[in-house]
């Protein structure tokens, strides 16, 4: 394997060791060049450490780029792999040109990069935002800066996080006090207990915090010194001012950059850092080499190595006060900071080692190379693209697509999906998937011919009940894919009602042309088959969200405890949609109402879809005599599944609200206001309540009765049922995954 870095070559601090570290370990496992785009003790490091390392400045971008380029052709590199604006946008030019794939490591939040600098911000910054955006694959140096990237609407399927990572056997010149202080010309006494951040002088490194917290601690122990290392003329007058304004200038230093790192965290006693933003900071495992406590802002994937109270403290940043206070603790206490150290270098030896570091780049350039062979294959990108009612806040479309894709990840982990969703950014950071706006037809049709299969569905797609538009562009979109070539599926679907003529005829001529088509209850084979439609592979299954599996414990309880439902009762669910006629309002107020006095229960209304749900919840609430809950907000399909395990019966007119009870094994009873549900009760054999049209008090109340006296005769029927419908669940994936293979 061949891997040409490219980076500015300007680079300090945790970027230069992360790259010239990992480059020079790289190196005795693959073919891996570095090329600068600047002289400087960048590039002379590289070289002094036997990296391969070129540099190309001309003074021109575009003779530059051309002399890159051809750097990049003859050299016959696998992948591309950037650091920085520059390197970015460079790379994303080339992989244009060549098709060779472009990986970029992001070492900060991007958005904070040129924060010191309007001119700066508004030109690199700009073009750096927009390189990222041309790159496919990005490599965080924490989960934190993995998040903020999901955040920014980056493709999860091609995030990787690497986390940065030292050699902790390799011997390290020692560097006495004494050695130090006279290098630095640092006035301190020898035995003075050192406080130390190196760190460049920059705004987001925020000094300032720094400098008050040392503020804090001198009041507390006079014997502190403060050391501060790093380089950063635009910031250093305005700086010691601060400190002279404070009363610090007897108690602190600057000892500009120090050539040698180590030497630095030999010398001091505690080692601190004050950002605001970071992405994984070098600093924490230098100093931890040598076992000293750490005691720093709550930035960037500091969490994933320090635990406060244990092996170092963290704060929030600009927490100056907090800072202080830790602070001056550990100075007055040698034995608890020697501990806390001794205990970081344990973690991070084991944890954020250089061989780690090396071993999981390796694996994510293997994963790189395996998707783009199997893309450049048949010229596609997407293994499975889904179109559903996605992104509308409605937790049974929800349940439908995360069971979906939670089911083919089970057969496929490395499945690369996109959902055409309303909502693409939340689709994206949600579900893991690259995601586009459903109505964006132009993005559409691109998507399209880059898939190799499509999934319309599950969820009530083809019907002209609720709207004509709906059925038009759900028809439309699998009529283009038709037209595309793609293999296209109707997915978990239910059909009708299709009450108008014409958009029976479109139904029919569209969908006839599919490859295959799999319904989620009888009846919608019964309308299939007075469509006319023929030619598909059709065939019978079941609800995708049936397979949906609850969330832990302890998401249902911070769920419960968010939304002040009570513990001491039983629960009996109701969850209402709203209806062309709300006469219903106040029987189901008086149904709520008897099921709290007769069986002594707390009835907790559960939206699905927001806000709608929530608005008819609330009005039947306020016709009730005795008190109840509703969940206020969204929550994901799975803890709202974890709710309904809590339940003892459900009413349902929703129909996911009575999958979501039959996947638990929860008695139920149904509301019925479309036929969906009430084929759905058929299939599953539990009660009707009768059509939400004219609802019977008395008759429901006397279901209830049976229902509430039965509960476990009924529990172990459902289960049986979930059992069965699961089964044709899972044939179902298993049918469109051979259908993608094929």
């Amino acid at each position: 394997m061949k891997v040409i870095h490219l980076i500015g070559g300007g680079d300090e601090g945790g970027a230069k060791s992360h790259v010239l570290q990992l480059i020079k370990e790289l190196g005795k496992h693959i073919d891996a060049t570095l090329i600068s785009f600047r002289k400087g003790k960048f590039h002379d490091d590289a070289v002094a450490m036997g990296i391969d390392a070129r540099i190309v400045k001309t003074g021109n971008i575009f003779l530059d780029l051309r002399k890159t380029l051809k750097l990049v052709k003859t050299g016959q590199y696998d992948i591309i792999h950037s650091h920085g604006a520059k390197a970015n946008m460079m790379a994303s030019i080339i992989r244009r040109i060549t098709g060779i794939p472009v990986v970029t490591t992001v070492h900060s939040d991007y958005h904070l990069d040129y924060m010191h600098s309007l001119l700066k911000r508004f030109t690199f910054g700009i073009i750096n935002m927009i390189a990222l955006r041309r790159i496919d694959y990005h490599i965080s140096v924490s989960s934190n800066l993995k998040e903020i990237l999901k955040d920014s609407g980056f493709d999860p399927q091609h995030l990787y996080s690497v986390n940065n990572g030292i050699a902790f056997d390799n011997e390290i010149p020692s560097c006495t006090r004494k050695e130090f202080f006279e290098r630095f010309n640092v006035p301190f006494p020898e035995d003075c207990v050192l406080i130390g951040i190196m760190a460049r002088l920059h705004p987001v490194k925020d000094h300032e915090t720094f400098l008050r917290a040392a503020a804090e601690v001198i009041k507390a122990n006079p014997e502190a010194r403060f050391l501060i290392a790093g380089p950063g003329d635009e910031l250093l007058d305005h700086l010691k001012q601060f400190a002279d304004k404070l009363g610090l200038t007897p108690y602190v230093l600057f000892t500009g950059m120090v050539e040698k790192p180590y030497d630095f965290f030999q010398i001091i006693d505690i080692n601190v850092l004050t950002s605001i933003s970071e992405g994984f900071p070098y600093v924490v495992l230098e100093g931890a080499r040598f076992s000293k406590v750490f005691v720093s802002t709550r930035v960037g994937g500091l969490s994933e190595l320090v635990e406060s109270g244990v092996n170092g403290y963290l704060v929030e940043p600009k927490d100056w006060k907090t800072l202080g206070a830790h602070l001056s603790e550990l100075s007055l206490d040698k034995n608890k900071r020697e501990r806390m150290g001794e205990k970081l270098q344990v973690m991070a030896e084991a944890e954020f080692s250089l061989r780690r570091m090396c071993e999981s780049q390796l694996s994510i350039y293997e994963a790189i190379l395996k998707e783009e062979r199997k893309n450049k294959k048949d010229g596609k990108k997407y293994d499975i693209t889904l179109l559903g009612y996605y992104g509308y806040k409605n937790s049974g479309d929800e349940a439908i697509l995360m069971s979906t894709l939670e089911a083919f990840r089970k057969i496929d982990p490395e499945l690369t999906f996109l959902v055409f969703s309303k909502k693409p950014k939340e689709t994206k950071k949600l579900y893991l998937v690259d995601s586009v706006h459903r109505f964006n037809l132009f993005k559409v049709i691109r998507i399209l011919k880059k898939s190799r299969l499509f999934l319309a569905g599950g969820g009530s797609l083809i019907q002209d009940n609720t709207s004509t538009r709906s059925i038009w562009y759900y028809l439309t979109v699998l009529k283009m894919a038709k037209k595309l070539g793609i293999n296209s599926m109707l997915f978990a679907n239910g059909i009708g009602p299709i009450k108008r003529s014409f958009n029976r005829r479109f139904a029919g001529k569209v969908l006839n042309d599919l490859q295959a088509i799999s319904l989620r209850d009888a009846q919608s084979f019964n309308e299939i088959k007075a469509l006319g439609i023929n030619k598909p592979n059709i065939f019978v299954s079941s609800d995708p969200a049936v397979l949906l599996e609850a969330s832990d414990e302890s998401k249902v309880d911070e769920l419960i405890q968010l939304e002040n439902i009570p513990t001491d009762k039983p629960l009996i669910g109701f969850s209402l949609r709203k209806w062309a006629n709300s006469g219903y309002v106040d029987k189901i107020a008086e149904i709520a109402d008897y099921c709290a006095e007769k069986y002594n229960s707390h009835p907790v209304f559960i939206p699905m879809q927001y806000p709608m749900d929530y608005d008819i919840s609330q009005a039947i609430a306020e016709k009730m005599k005795f008190p109840c809950s509703i969940v206020t907000r969204m929550y994901p399909p799975d803890i709202i599944l974890g709710l309904t395990a809590r339940l003892k019966v459900m009413v349902g007119m929703r129909l996911h609200s009575i999958i979501y009870a039959a996947n638990q094994c929860i008695p139920l009873i149904g509301l019925v206001y479309e036929q969906k549900v009430e084929a759905f009760l058929k299939e599953i054999d539990q009660p009707s309540a009768g059509n939400i049209e004219n609802l019977d008090t008395v008759k429901i109340c006397k279901q209830l009765d049976i229902i509430w006296e039965n509960r476990e005769e009924i529990c172990e029927d459902l289960c049986k049922s979930k059992k069965r419908l699961s089964l044709m669940a899972e044939a179902n994936v298993a049918n469109a995954y051979h259908m993608l293979k094929e």
